[in-house]
């Protein structure tokens, strides 16, 4: 496996950055026929969809998940997972609690009041990547936030294997947060109809959840109708490394990105050379033993960088530059180092901080900007299921006095009924 190395300063290094990893100009098309299908034919689209594109014949009659299909798929789980995740709840629960906002109002001395309310979303839709693998991590970080926000209404979709059924450990996490409005969809098909409403399905407020490029191409087509999360994009790591650092580690980090995708990108940037090489060796000799190998070999070789850098500062510039989802900190004192870090989805400090506990049960949200979009994006949270009003309450006082201000403001910008608005009650 030929992994690129580059310097900081290296011209290729920088053209290696600005490559585009997929281009989504060839997927439109298809994505769009399948939104007007979806808003023409409702439910009889979806189902042609899940068919075409899932193999899976889903009716009116097994569309939504049963109380019996939950109950087999608890028949399928073992005692150790029902463990793991309830200890992930709890920690993701405890966390997203941390985020809540309460609204508030503040009077000033002639009895104006300004403030701000804080309100749920009514009904939100969670989008969790299924078929033949199982994402249980995905239903938490999407439906936990949106509970902890208040969400009354939460419906989740997930595409269904062959047979029409959902994975058992997606359909246990579901229940064990009570989610009781589940649909066997997945793909564009199932954006649209969360977004666009169907005969089965109520429209929602939001989409939330990741999913394929094609998923990610309805999400940008429905939103105006419908709020989502984010656009996201492959997954990707970007590992700051001292010469201290344990190239075991940063290997197996690299690769436990490189494994999502062929199009996910894995980046080590470190001050020295000498770890780059160990850590080139660690990858050959790690990557055998991983079932995912041969996706992880062309995910390293495409998007795989190992950068010399000049010093831990320049790292950190290069971390910045990259806006990664992921950031690893693997440093002797990673919080020394902090306050250099501007741009990340999420960032994960110190050797025994490896990506997966965040992915899985830390605490904080998975659903991570991808892209370089950390540059101005965040991460899934209590806040993406809540939406805010301004509170304004002026007293007679509070225009009397503030009135000769405002109808200078609005004449100037030549809307003469905005000043006169203010101008009628100003001596009363």
């Amino acid at each position: 496996m030929k992994i690129k190395k580059f310097t900081a300063e290296n011209d290729d290094f920088k053209k290696f950055l600005a490559s585009a990893q997929a281009s989504l100009k060839e997927y439109e098309e298809q994505v769009a026929k399948i939104g007007q299908q979806v808003r023409g034919s409702g439910d009889q689209a979806v189902f042609a969809c899940t068919l075409e594109f899932d193999g899976a014949s889903i009716s009116q009659d097994n569309f939504q998940v049963s109380d019996e299909e939950i109950g087999a798929a608890y028949e399928k789980v073992d005692d150790e997972y029902l463990s793991a995740l309830g200890a992930a709840i709890e920690n993701i629960w405890d966390y997203h609690s941390r985020q809540i906002r309460n609204s508030w109002m503040e009077p000033d001395e002639r009895g104006n009041i300004l403030g701000q309310l804080f309100r749920p979303l009514e009904r939100v839709g969670i989008y969790v990547p299924g078929g033949t693998a199982a994402y249980p991590s995905s239903v938490l970080m999407n439906a936990i936030p949106a509970q902890v926000a208040g969400v009354e209404e939460i419906v989740m979709v997930s595409p269904p294997d062959r047979d029409g059924n959902m994975n058992p450990y997606t359909l246990v996490a579901a229940a064990e947060l009570e989610l009781d409005e589940i649909y066997k969809m997945g793909g564009a098909q199932a954006v649209f109809a969360l977004a666009l409403g169907t005969e089965s399905v109520k429209k929602v407020d939001l989409i939330s959840g990741p999913g394929n490029i094609y998923v990610t191409l309805a999400k940008k087509m429905v939103y105006g109708e419908v709020n989502i999360d984010m656009l996201a994009g492959p997954s990707e790591i970007l590992i700051v490394a001292d010469k201290k650092a344990n190239p075991v580690y940063l290997a197996a980090d690299m690769m436990s990105q490189a494994e999502h995708d062929v199009l996910a990108r894995s980046i080590l940037v470190s001050d020295s050379e000498d770890l780059i090489i160990q850590v080139e060796a660690e990858l050959n000799r790690q990557v055998e033993g991983m079932s995912r190998g041969e996706i992880i070999k062309k995910s390293l070789e495409d998007y795989g960088a190992l950068v010399l850098g000049s010093s831990i500062e320049e790292a950190c510039e290069i971390a910045n530059l990259v806006a990664p989802e992921h950031l690893e900190l693997m440093v002797e004192n990673p919080f020394s180092i902090l306050s250099k870090i501007h741009n990340a989805g999420a960032i994960f400090m110190g050797e025994y901080t490896p990506e997966p506990v965040g992915d899985y049960y830390a605490g904080p949200n998975h659903i991570l900007p991808t892209g370089g979009t950390a540059r101005f994006y965040s991460p899934v949270s209590v806040d993406t299921f809540r939406k805010s009003s301004s509170l304004i309450y002026y007293s007679e006082a509070g225009i009397q006095e503030d009135a000769d201000d405002i109808i200078k403001l609005a004449t100037v910008e030549g809307l003469t009924a905005h000043a006169n608005s203010v101008r009628v009650r100003k001596g009363k």
